[in-house]
């Protein structure tokens, strides 16, 4: 175990500071629902866009990164797309922007300014609420998963059991650490609500870019004048429709197994399929998670189309400076990783192990208390967003309309309790990370996306389209990798997506539109633009000053702009750390050009928002 006095001290110093923000902002998010679920709308939008860049550096997807970068060096850019990570970029250019005026407290109770009130729209609720919670559970068991594989490379168990009147069979041992350090994720988050959840991801940011910075800089130094041992394709981010020039049989010949385990070896097959994913589920919005909450705790849609937007910027340089440095080190000094297991190489213990190996005394407990920091922060914002939809969807909405701040303050402490001993039970359950990964972003969101991509654009459809297209996609999201449990699940998300699909159009013709006071309400609010013609109308004849919007050429040219500076923010860090000088100049040139675009198309037209 390779953890001196100083990096305990750390380590406890930062679990101290979790408790008491949690016990300095217990008073005032007690105050009032909103105070609770949303800070009140009023915390400004550079904050939560820190909180919310800091929920995404997860130390699950940070594992899982590593690996990618290991395995596939710059093609590993592309796979996040699986989530996909420019979703963010779609927030940023109109959908943020658009959630925001609605006003509401979640994603359930959106569906009300959409498809009004009658019984569509209270299956469509039901629906949303169910999704949401087993997302969240989904993505509380991934992070719960990630965390053992990481504590235990540290604390080994035979370090800890003889201090313990119990022992653990050690399959179980990293879920053991993961309930310890849960505990502590959900002591702040329970307490403090979204106000807590903010400042600790904050405090969390600034632990995390200290650490990849240093991380960044000894991987530079530790490659300077020496030359890694990759296959040819490995720096290169460009790629054919196989993987031929990535053969690691001359140096690690398991690598080729991992990559054929992944499923990942048509790589361009994969790639148009992500693509084709992401562009459906970026249109669709935000899943309800977080990441939405963040949104809808925004001060107005300006801010909130800024917050989103600040995520890129401080989120993936800083991530990938920590991801291009700890696979650089691994690269350099593989042999003294020991990943070997009793089931064969586990590459996703390659961020513990290099930490173990090559991080030296002192900011070994910085980056610790961050990658624990890390996980607590996701797990602290997915669960207030469960909490949300709990409370405000199921207790507030059908069993006590009329409670009380302090029974409400009652019933967000119990339902915390109550989804993290769910997502634990769960976590138990979980494979890998990898293995729930896949499932939570190909399989799950393939039920999502048909219905909350036709929400936004198409008048016809109603509450029992949205109901029946949620249905038809969730139910074999469940079962699908029950029944094809050899297949990446990605492949089977079309499927899913046409039987989703299927379902909203057969759904919303069995029934009556939406009542046309409800459509024009929100025609006029929210501003979307898309299949709305019968609704304009009478909008228009209404309110002949009424500006609708016709961006929809303005936003798409913004999206692809905004994924182009996504994308070279990626490879900055990346180049930079491999001493790579023209590629890095040509991408700081791409990245400006971009940048001033936008600047001119976006930056200067957020006004327009509000």
């Amino acid at each position: 175990m390779k953890l001196a006095t100083i990096d305990l001290i750390i380590i406890f110093l930062y679990l101290l500071a979790t408790i008491v923000i949690g016990i300095a902002l217990k008073k005032k998010a007690k105050a009032n629902k909103d105070a609770y679920m949303l800070g009140g709308k009023t915390l400004p939008w550079y904050m939560l866009g820190l909180s919310n860049a800091s929920d995404m550096f997860d130390i699950s997807g940070t594992m899982w990164m590593v690996t990618l970068a290991f395995v596939y060096g710059l093609k590993s850019i592309w796979i996040p797309w699986l989530w996909p990570s420019f979703n963010q970029v779609f927030m940023m250019v109109y959908l943020s922007a658009w959630l925001r005026r609605s006003n509401v407290t979640t994603g359930a109770e959106w569906i009300n300014t959409r498809f009004g009130r009658g019984k569509g729209t209270a299956l469509s609720h039901t629906i949303v609420v169910i999704f949401a919670l087993i997302s969240c559970l989904g993505f509380l068991a991934y992070g719960f998963i990630g965390l053992g594989k990481f504590v235990e490379i540290f604390v080994p168990w035979n370090v800890v059991q003889p201090y313990l009147p119990f022992t653990i069979d050690a399959p179980y041992v990293p879920h053991f650490y993961g309930i310890l350090f849960t505990l502590f994720a959900v002591f702040y988050a329970v307490m403090g609500g979204m106000t807590s959840v903010v400042w600790a991801d904050v405090l969390k940011y600034i632990i995390m870019t200290v650490a990849a910075v240093t991380i960044a800089v000894i991987a530079y130094t530790s490659l300077a004048g020496r030359q890694l041992e990759v296959p040819a394709g490995w720096t290169n981010p460009f790629f054919g429709w196989k993987l031929e020039d990535l053969d690691w049989s001359s140096r690690i010949r398991e690598v080729n197994e991992k990559i054929k385990s992944d499923g990942f070896t048509l790589f361009g097959a994969f790639f148009m399929m992500m693509v084709f994913k992401g562009i459906l589920a970026s249109l669709a919005g935000p899943a309800p998670n977080y990441d939405m909450q963040k949104v809808l705790s925004t001060r107005s849609p300006k801010e909130a189309a800024m917050m989103s937007g600040i995520v890129s910027v401080v989120l993936i340089p800083v991530r990938y400076a920590m991801i291009i440095g700890f696979a650089v080190l691994a690269l350099l000094y593989y042999d003294q990783l020991n990943l070997s297991t009793a089931t064969g190489i586990d590459f996703e213990k390659i961020l513990p192990s290099a930490i173990n190996n090559f991080v030296p005394v002192g900011l070994t407990g910085l980056l610790l208390a961050g990658l624990l920091a890390a996980f607590m922060g996701t797990f602290a914002g997915t669960l207030n967003a469960a909490q949300a939809y709990i409370v405000n969807d199921i207790y507030l909405r059908y069993l006590q309309p009329q409670a009380s701040n302090r029974s409400i303050a009652r019933m967000n402490y119990l339902s915390g309790i109550l989804v993290t001993l769910v997502s634990i039970i769960l976590g138990l359950f979980a494979k890998d990370v990898n293995s729930i990964l896949q499932w939570i972003v190909s399989a799950l969101y393939g039920g999502y996306v048909a219905a909350n991509v036709l929400k936004w654009h198409w008048w016809r459809f109603n509450g029992n389209g949205f109901f029946w297209g949620m249905l038809a996609g969730i139910v074999p999201a469940l079962i699908f990798p029950h029944i094809l449990p050899d297949m990446l699940e990605l492949y089977y998300f079309p499927l899913i997506f046409i039987m989703s699909l299927a379902g909203c159009v057969i759904g919303t013709y069995a029934s009556p539109a939406a009542d046309m006071d409800t459509l024009k309400h929100f025609y006029r609010t929210v501003r979307p633009w898309g299949w709305w013609k019968p609704v304009h109308e009478q909008v228009m004849a209404e309110t002949p000053d009424f500006v609708p919007n016709k961006k929809f050429g303005l936003d798409m040219f913004n999206v692809v702009i905004g994924i182009v500076a996504q994308v070279t923010l990626t490879l900055l860090p990346i180049y930079a750390v491999l001493a790579m000088k023209t590629p890095l100049i040509i991408t700081v040139v791409i990245l400006a050009l971009a940048l001033l675009i936008l600047r001119k198309t976006w930056w200067k037209r957020l006004d327009e928002q509000n």
